[in-house]
């Protein structure tokens, strides 16, 4: 599938409250040619959210018929709900050089990274656990049981950030997005990116 593939695939990962799906808008909003790429879940829309838009909403059913049938290149159960990424769309999006945005837990990512091993894989962190505290405690629909799984499940995912290839600490959200500007615009610079465009060029000056 990678084989064939032009665009750039950004794999973001963070645990709950680190910030960043106001990062990824904020991205999206600068570059508006970056797809952000829509994942199929089993839980119910959250206020707010719209479907095709923050996520595909399906039934358990048609989910799991999806997994039987390989409609998934990766998915995960996630407070209960399923979570997947379809692979035909990933695999259309990067044909026609889409640059894609893919949030991930980081399962999923890791999952993903066996078959797009050359994706840039980047891990959004809170500044301190005082910080992450804070921040999940705002959110009013969470109770106290609510609260400790998801601090104990950002534990986890913080143990997972070391594999990633760019961490930024959200500390302050108009520098952590300049951050992940600047890991974007450099990927888009790489020179193994450009190479047929260089060899191109050559061509031209030794015609």
């Amino acid at each position: 599938m990678s084989e064939n593939s032009g665009g750039l695939l950004l794999v973001v990962s963070a645990p709950s409250g680190a910030g960043k799906t106001s990062i990824c808008r904020d991205i999206m909003k600068m570059f508006p040619d970056i797809v952000y790429s829509v994942s199929y879940t089993t839980r119910p829309p959250r206020p707010g959210e719209v479907d095709g838009r923050d996520y595909r909403f399906i039934s358990d059913e048609a989910f799991r018929a999806g997994v039987a049938k390989g409609d998934f290149i990766e998915w995960n159960e996630v407070y209960g709900y399923l979570y997947g990424t379809s692979g035909s769309d990933i695999k259309k999006l990067l044909e026609k050089d889409n640059d894609i945005i893919l949030d991930l837990d980081t399962k999923g990512a890791v999952n993903l990274k066996k078959i797009f091993p050359e994706g840039i894989y980047i891990f959004i962190s809170p500044p301190s656990l005082k910080e992450l505290k804070k921040r999940l405690s705002k959110r009013g629909s969470d109770n106290a049981k609510t609260l400790k799984t998801r601090l104990d499940n950002a534990l986890e995912e913080m143990k997972a950030a070391f594999w990633y290839d760019y961490i930024i600490f959200n500390e302050k959200l108009p520098v952590a997005v300049e951050q992940f500007k600047s890991v974007y615009l450099a990927e888009k610079c790489r020179r193994e990116r450009l190479e047929h465009k260089l060899e191109k060029l050559m061509k031209e000056l030794e015609e």
